[in-house]
């Protein structure tokens, strides 16, 4: 069986659902971290070749045929590139990148090179939301008029605390970014492109812990003339409470809820409704937080898919690119004070 070759690039906690997967549906050949007992501690639980720099396992590992980018979002492109031009492909962890420069100079590459760029957007395969996606796409909800987002968690100080840059502008970027990157490609992915933003941001429980907002409230006015509003904190007292997104069109309405957007919390649709769903996965768990749903199964079994067999794409650059934008122009109207 042809089984396609994977190296990792940074050994974090999601690395580890990375290389689960990659364990179960391909072959992981090497991973890499700047911190060598990272590397050497990672690659003696999945039986692969550890490095401490990306260009010499580039240069060594010729027959690797995919690069999972899991590093921090600061270095997304960076690496990304990288293995770009040494010709593999790439599937990058959200978000894409904290720029759209970057993100650009990612997708330019990939043409160049004629390589594949992945974007993780796991939350594409809730079955709540899969099962959204389909109605909207259907017609069923007809002319869409205003979708609602809802981020509640919690990421506390001891959260920021056990990561040497979580919480840094530099690799981090941002509260949009690191906890919130896939509701607002969910938002993109539902309604289309967004023609204005205007937003207000606060740190109101994280000073000193933190360089950007853990709150924010956004307006947002899509391309097909739909309003949109997004409320977001990270100051859910002591755990996660809500993580969920309302659709609301003219012949009917859908909320898609539950902590991880992973449950159907109501509808009603003229005409139709939903049932015989799938069950949802589990969160990613991280120890003493969670996070979005584990769906990495379905995003590499995509991936190789492309691959192997032609398959289309789940979640390109071109529309990973989309998300940054968007959070982008929310990030300058705040600090601008003017709609964007």
């Amino acid at each position: 069986m042809n089984r396609t070759k994977f190296a990792i690039v940074g050994c974090g906690r999601i690395a580890e659902r990375h290389a689960q997967y990659i364990s179960n549906l391909a072959t992981l050949v090497a991973v890499c971290d700047v911190k060598q007992e990272r590397a050497s501690a990672f690659s003696k639980r999945y039986g692969c070749q550890p490095y401490t720099d990306l260009d010499e396992l580039l240069s060594k590992e010729k027959n690797v045929d995919v690069i999972s980018v899991c590093t921090p979002n600061g270095l997304h492109a960076e690496h990304s590139i990288k293995a770009l031009k040494a010709g593999k492909h790439v599937l990058c962890e959200k978000p894409m990148a904290i720029t759209s420069k970057d993100c650009d100079a990612m997708i330019r590459e990939a043409e160049k090179a004629q390589r594949r760029l992945f974007i993780v957007k796991q939350n594409r395969f809730n079955p709540p939301i899969v099962a959204l996606k389909k109605v909207i796409d259907e017609g069923w909800l007809g002319k869409i008029v205003d979708v609602q987002l809802n981020c509640y968690w919690n990421r506390d100080a001891a959260y920021y605390k056990q990561s040497d840059w979580k919480g840094t502008k530099k690799l981090d970027g941002g509260t949009l970014y690191t906890q919130f990157s896939h509701f607002i490609d969910l938002l993109y992915w539902f309604v289309g492109d967004v023609k204005s933003v205007q937003a207000s941001l606060a740190n109101t429980l994280h000073s000193g812990i933190i360089e950007f907002e853990d709150t924010g409230i956004v307006l947002l006015k899509f391309a097909n003339g739909a309003l949109g509003t997004i409320n977001y904190t990270v100051n859910s007292y002591k755990k996660n409470m809500e993580g969920s997104i309302t659709v609301f069109g003219e012949k009917g309405t859908v909320k898609v809820g539950g902590q991880y957007l992973n449950v159907l919390e109501y509808q009603h649709i003229d005409g139709y409704q939903i049932k015989d769903m799938p069950e949802s996965a589990p969160a990613n768990d991280y120890g003493f937080y969670q996070g979005s749903m584990s769906n990495h199964d379905k995003v590499y079994a995509n991936v190789i898919d492309v691959l192997l067999k032609n398959a289309s794409i789940a979640t390109s650059g071109s529309e990973g690119q989309k998300t940054v934008g968007i959070i982008e122009r929310i990030y300058a109207s705040a600090r601008d004070g003017k709609e964007k």
